[in-house]
């Protein structure tokens, strides 16, 4: 009975040993190693981003002017394989490239500019893209005041062309851009140390021997 209950007591710390080393070695799991990227994770040029501006333009000698930079933004997320790569209120740069003020003889206001870029992180991305925006002439105008007085159409102007802030603006991207695939978050699971099984030996209780009387 000595010996059996021993081998009991060692099969038990056996199975705790056991258990203890399973929960180190789920705990020391290395984490997969990222391939590079490949093509299937790569935006393209040519793909289309949403954008709007961020101030408002008017075609006015005292507030636009050849040559001058405006801000944009992203409007909404830019997507590949499930991963967003260009996150919507990212900073994106245009450029004024051409100013028409308004004028006499009903001249009418314009603007035209050129998308420029838009910087993820610390990397600038290179856009293509353009704007546009005209005001109303004054022609209707000019042609009345003619007919009552002659000179009078020197002195009628068109508007002035405006870009509300937050109108929407259609770019691309103007090269490619390949992204790695993101890390998996790998969860370390504790393992719960199993309780030794102990196996109830029945004691068999032994009739006590009596001796024999002697005649």
């Amino acid at each position: 009975m000595i010996k059996s209950l021993g081998f009991v007591a060692s099969s038990a710390c056996l199975l705790a040993l056991f258990a203890g080393a399973t929960a180190t070695s789920a705990v020391q799991m290395p984490l997969a190693t990222l391939a590079p990227a490949t093509g299937a994770n790569v935006l393209r040029a040519g793909t289309q981003i949403s954008l709007r501006t961020n101030e408002n333009l008017v075609s006015d000698k005292k507030l636009l002017r050849v040559g001058q930079r405006i801000q944009l933004a992203v409007a909404e997320n830019v997507t590949l394989n499930g991963m967003i790569v260009i996150p919507a209120g990212s900073v994106a740069t245009g450029e004024v490239t051409d100013v028409r003020y308004k004028g006499m003889w009903g001249k009418s206001g314009g603007i035209n500019g050129r998308v420029l870029s838009v910087r993820v992180g610390d990397r600038q991305i290179r856009l293509t893209g353009a704007f546009d925006a005209k005001g109303t002439t004054g022609t209707a105008g000019v042609v009345a005041a003619i007919v009552f007085i002659p000179v009078a159409g020197f002195f009628v102007t068109g508007t002035s062309a405006r870009i509300p802030m937050g109108s929407f603006v259609k770019a691309f991207l103007d090269e490619d851009i390949a992204i790695a695939a993101a890390a998996p978050v790998v969860v370390a699971v504790p393992v719960v140390a199993a309780a030794p099984i102990v196996t109830a030996v029945p004691v068999v209780a032994v009739a006590p021997v009596v001796p024999a009387k002697l005649n």
